[in-house]
């Protein structure tokens, strides 16, 4: 019931790493996407166990070996099976595994930088078409998350419509720089494509309003000095 594409993003600051999916069910960011600065990202999807990304992100953290992450948590998760699960570290690819009883069409993709991984898929076609869309798209790292979920659309998407989607991205504060949700609409990708839109000319002043609130903007609305 999930299409979802984790990426990085390497900067002068250090990498970017971020996550967009999109689901039938509500609220799926909420439970599918885990992100951690400095470390990595990793979803945990299907029948979600949401909290296997939270234990892929503890085992990169202990030594940057996102394959190993991959077999230490699947090797010793209970109802493994029934999960799908993406990591992606530092440097290198990212990695997938799909559990015997994930759901309806499934498939993963990877590629430097990107993992991509659905089931209930129109085809298993859709989670290449999505790191392919990320590779050749252009403009900001939740642009290019963006441009990957709109391609999983073109594509066919699930087997049924999606109603929510979101979008999750860190840098180097220790918060999600970006964090948007669609948490249910009849067209959620174009819904955080609007939200997108409205956030991104603001994402950098709200991080300088957690760093240094003095130099802060102000956004003019009432009772704002």
């Amino acid at each position: 019931m999930t299409f979802s594409l984790a990426a990085r993003e390497d900067s002068g600051a250090g990498p970017r790493f971020g996550i967009v999916a999109s689901s039938s069910s509500p609220a799926v960011v909420a439970r599918v996407a885990h992100l951690r600065p400095g470390v990595g990202a990793a979803s945990s999807q299907n029948i979600t166990d949401p909290r296997l990304g939270p234990a892929l992100l503890d085992r990169l953290a202990a030594h940057g070996d996102a394959e190993r992450a991959m077999s230490e948590v699947t090797g010793s998760a209970e109802h493994i099976g029934y999960r799908q699960l993406t990591v992606l570290g530092r440097t290198g690819p990212g990695f997938a595994y799909s559990g015997e009883k994930t759901l309806g069409t499934h498939a993963t993709a990877v590629a430097d930088g990107a993992v991509a991984a659905g089931n209930m898929l129109a085809g298993e076609h859709i989670p290449q078409a999505m790191i392919e869309a990320y590779s050749s798209a252009t403009g900001e790292l939740e642009q290019r998350l963006l441009a990957a979920a709109r391609a999983a659309i073109a594509a066919g998407g699930e087997e049924g419509p999606v109603h929510s989607a979101g979008m999750a991205v860190v840098s180097d504060v220790d918060w999600r720089d970006t964090d948007l949700r669609v948490d249910w609409a009849e067209d959620p990708i174009e819904g955080l494509a609007e939200l997108l839109e409205i956030w991104l000319p603001q994402r950098d002043d709200y991080v300088r309003r957690g760093l240094d609130p003095a130099a802060a903007p102000s956004y003019g609305v009432p009772g704002d000095l």
